[in-house]
């Protein structure tokens, strides 16, 4: 695997919003190559596909055996449960539902209002912790057009969370302008093909929570949009060295 010639600084920290998909546990590692100290937090909304947290476990563990370097650094996991963002969401993500495109042109599956609430909480608990970097995996460029993945939004919310707590937080998106077949070949540096394969094996992004078919991509139903995109984005990292 990847390891960076210059270690981190002793005295760095990072929370990472981890819900166990391919982008958030890149970030992981993204996050374990440049700080010396990573928890992880995930959310419980009462999405449908919950079984992602369910995977986070055997992804931080994979990801710790990958070097001792990770190993050490690796720190604890949280998470927190936001069952009130679901009972006051009318989507695809939280009830049964056919995923569809909205008269607006978003798709069903967008949670108003997700990841501000997400880095809300995750600021405060690394507030408590004193771990003043956050880093999620918002995407502008591979992504269904949800606005609070947008990178207007992140530096919005982070001068928020800066000036509402007054302190230097930062909020790291090391995906922001990466399409998947980008985000595979981020996966690769950073582990080389031993994370590209756990992410495959153990990261779950289907919106349906399926896990009973395994593509080469990973498990998934196939047809969501969190599937094709994934699928698409593999098959162009495939066809390249």
């Amino acid at each position: 695997m990847t390891i960076p010639a210059a270690p981190p600084s002793p005295d760095s920290a990072a929370l990472v919003l981890f819900s166990g998909g391919q982008d958030s546990t890149t970030c992981l590692a993204w996050a374990l190559t440049h700080f010396a100290r990573v928890e992880t937090v995930g959310f419980d909304y009462g999405q449908r596909h919950r079984i992602e947290l369910d995977q986070r476990r055997a992804l931080r563990a994979g990801l710790a055996g990958m070097s001792p370097e990770w190993g050490a650094r690796l720190g604890e996991d949280h998470t927190l449960p936001l069952q009130a963002l679901g009972a006051i969401s009318d989507t695809a993500l939280t009830r049964e539902a056919e995923i569809i495109l909205r008269d607006d042109g978003l798709p069903n599956t967008f949670v108003p209002g997700r990841n501000l609430i997400f880095l809300t909480f995750a600021a405060a608990l690394g507030y408590r912790r004193a771990i003043p970097d956050l880093v999620g995996g918002m995407c502008e460029t591979d992504y269904s057009g949800y606005p609070d993945c947008r990178d207007e939004t992140i530096r919005a919310m982070t001068q928020a969370l800066q000036l509402g707590m007054a302190t230097p937080l930062e909020v790291h998106t090391p995906l922001m302008w990466l399409d998947k077949a980008a985000t595979w070949r981020l996966a690769r540096d950073l582990g080389g093909p031993a994370l590209v394969t756990l992410i495959v094996e153990e990261s779950h992004t289907c919106y349906l929570g399926e896990r009973g078919k395994r593509f080469d991509w990973g498990y998934g139903c196939g047809e969501c949009p969190a599937c094709t995109l994934r699928a698409a984005g593999w098959e162009k990292f495939s066809a390249s060295p």
